[in-house]
């Protein structure tokens, strides 16, 4: 049963397929001679469907299993797909933060498969998607157990001294919550089409309310069990954190603010229930705001000033989307999946006005 629940790679996409000779030689070069270590038989490479930024394979050997990570087709190497800076921040990350894969290899020479890439050790495990795997059933005791465990990972990523991690670079660090709520409201503009609001009171209320006080640490910024490999044997321990192509220097309670814009619990409605994509529904499983009281417990905060960093995770939750239907809109996608993603625009915009009424 174990190997059943362990998260798999599917069929490469047709015209994402890798070039094996060349990549063969320079894993060769590259990794087994670097380390010691050997590859036996025939390279096998399947590709994960999940994510819609970088291009995720497993590369299967009869002895061990890689991940190799690249930008999709037709980005420059730097910038929004910068794969340096990714297997950087994770290798200087790794030392003192273990729940990272172990980086193995990154090249920036595109004549091997087209374009800047590296290679990672695979961390076998579940990957709670939407549900768990068929197999895998949680207690309520077991799901608490899950959700506090989650959250201190993330708060013990929180508690990382970056400049003795050697990662001061990856941020700008003092200003990051202006910065954001200003690079949102310009984007959510951009974007805007005539079948969503203009979201200004939504707008106004954050700039009004920017946090006096400012905290900076290394963020994740996609924080989501559905990044998170549990131990196939014990779901309520996590092997690792995936998806590190956010993470910067920023605010932490932001970090908590965009993890709980996906969180849908059991009494939610059914919209926000369709947009689900983690299991925090299951029996046992916290609230948004049990998620906040443990959070801001185990930090020493106040949990009743949390309210702008709610409504900032779900207004840039709603940017994001936004700008995913902005594409659809001047046909510059057809993929139909994308069709009304106006309403839930909406949908995110109402319960930013939800959360500010309630706070005011």
């Amino acid at each position: 049963m174990t190997n059943k629940i362990i998260d798999t790679a599917g069929a490469v996409r047709e015209g994402e397929d890798l070039a094996i000779e060349p990549l063969m030689d320079w894993l060769q070069e590259n990794i087994a001679k670097v380390d010691g270590s050997s590859f036996e038989g025939d390279m096998k490479v399947t590709q994960y469907s999940g994510g819609a930024s970088n291009w995720t394979y497993c590369l299967s050997f009869d002895n061990r299993e890689l991940i190799l990570r690249r930008p999709p087709a037709g980005t420059k190497a730097k910038g929004a797909h910068d794969m340096g800076r990714e297997y950087r921040l994770q290798d200087s990350l790794k030392p003192v933060f273990d729940k990272v894969p172990s980086m193995l290899g990154y090249t920036d020479d595109e004549n091997i498969i087209g374009a800047e890439f590296y290679v990672m050790e695979k961390i076998n495990g579940i990957i709670p998607r939407k549900h768990f795997p068929r197999g895998v059933q949680l207690t309520p005791e077991q799901a608490s157990k899950l959700c506090k465990t989650a959250l201190d990972e993330l708060i013990s990523l929180h508690r990382v001294d970056y400049q003795s991690a050697n990662l001061s670079h990856i941020g700008k660090g003092a200003g990051y919550a202006e910065r954001q709520i200003s690079g949102w409201i310009n984007r959510y503009s951009k974007a805007k089409t005539w079948n969503v609001p203009s979201a200004k009171k939504v707008m106004h209320w954050l700039e009004k309310n920017l946090p006096s006080k400012e905290t900076i640490c290394i963020t994740h910024n996609d924080y989501r069990f559905d990044n998170l490999v549990l131990d196939a044997n014990d779901p309520t321990r996590i092997l690792g954190v995936l998806d590190w192509e956010l993470a910067t220097l920023g605010d932490p309670l932001m970090d908590l603010g965009n993890s709980l814009a996906y969180w849908v619990q059991a009494d939610d409605d059914f919209v926000a229930r369709s947009t689900q994509r983690q299991p925090t529904d299951i029996p046992g499983m916290m609230t948004r705001q049990e998620v906040i009281d443990y959070y801001c417990q185990q930090q020493a905060l106040e949990p009743k000033e949390f309210a702008f960093y709610e409504v900032y995770g779900l207004f840039r939750l709603a940017g994001i989307v936004q700008q995913i239907y902005y594409r659809y809109h001047h046909k510059q996608t057809r993929n139909k999946a994308y069709k009304n993603l106006w309403f839930f625009v909406h949908y995110m915009l109402y319960r930013c006005n939800k959360i500010i009424k309630r706070y005011n």
